[in-house]
């Protein structure tokens, strides 16, 4: 037979004193002919109460090493990209010892599987395997890699997992790899970053009429803004654009962006920091400066990783 109110003090499980209280509560008035089992219930759905946290454990997933910092003597803070789970801080214990297996293996543009556990915001790494099947970067290509991870760095929060961003990432790498010009790569790989994050900007329409954009007319991207008729009033800084480019650009058509980039005027507004200004210094910055990823991620909260 069940418990029923009236007799023996219901017994709720005591996960903190606000439960508690709503446990001697629930006592105290208890519901007539109601099993104790139904009035636990009630009281569990009414103060959503959830199991205490239990430690984080994530095994074998697939991800890159966007950052690493050194950390007290031997080890490093790593900020990684994953694919189930986003950008993930997580300290590497004796990285830096000089036999560490997991020296060779902590590298950019490289896949590796990666486990760790914890609760808090920065994890504990407790394995790294190298997966391989990707080519090195080196030249140009090397500085776009540390382009698309501060690109990461600065639009994608913690723990905040985008599937198709990270396929995208690597499908980028590889064509990196493997010679493709990286004005035309990267920026089929920024149209897919500021989609996934909330900052994709409509090509094919005015922002301020909602009228079609027209392939013989001039227009320019306002940055707060978006796509709009270019006029004389217009501030010289302002990047002044073909129609015919912006449907193209709307159509992830990007094979006549060299001939574009000699027809418009430059685009200035992206001042690249960290691994984005090494770009710059190597002269990138005459194809990167003009990506509205750049623009919008200039005004995007920065997410640093504790030093």
């Amino acid at each position: 037979m069940s418990e029923r109110a009236g007799g023996p003090a219901l017994k709720a499980r005591r996960i903190d004193p606000v439960v508690e209280e709503a446990a001697e509560l629930l006592d105290s008035h208890a519901v007539p002919g109601m099993a104790v089992a139904e009035q636990r219930a009630m009281m569990d759905r009414a103060l959503r109460i959830v199991p205490a946290r239990t430690e984080l454990r994530v095994a074998n997933q697939p991800g890159f090493v966007l950052h690493a910092w050194p950390y007290r003597e031997t080890s490093l803070i790593l900020d990684v990209f994953t694919r189930d789970h986003g950008r993930v801080a997580m300290v590497a214990k004796g990285a830096k010892r000089p036999h560490s297996a997991l020296r060779p293996v902590l590298q950019h543009f490289q896949p590796i599987s990666l486990s760790w556990s914890g609760r808090g915001e920065v994890k504990t790494l407790t394995r790294a395997e190298w997966v391989g099947g990707m080519l090195p970067l080196a030249s140009d290509a090397l500085l776009s890699g540390f382009y698309l991870n501060e690109l990461l760095l600065r639009f994608c929060a913690r723990e905040d997992a985008h599937v198709t961003l990270f396929r995208q990432y690597m499908a980028t790498l590889t064509r990196l790899s493997h010679g493709e010009p990286a004005g035309l790569v990267l920026r089929g790989f920024e149209r897919v970053l500021l989609q996934e994050t909330g900052f994709a900007v409509a090509f094919d329409e005015c922002a301020n009429s909602g009228e079609t954009v027209e392939p013989a007319l001039d227009y320019v991207y306002q940055p707060e803004r978006g796509v709009r008729r270019a006029q004389a009033s217009d501030p010289s800084s302002w990047p002044v654009i073909s129609g015919q480019t912006l449907l193209d650009m709307s159509q992830d058509d990007y094979s006549d962006l060299p001939r574009a980039s000699r027809r418009h005027r430059p685009w200035r507004q992206y001042r690249p920091r960290g691994h984005a200004a090494q770009c710059a210094r190597h002269g990138l910055s005459r194809s990167d400066p003009g990506s509205a990823a750049g623009r919008a991620g200039r005004r995007r909260p920065d997410h640093a990783a504790p030093a």
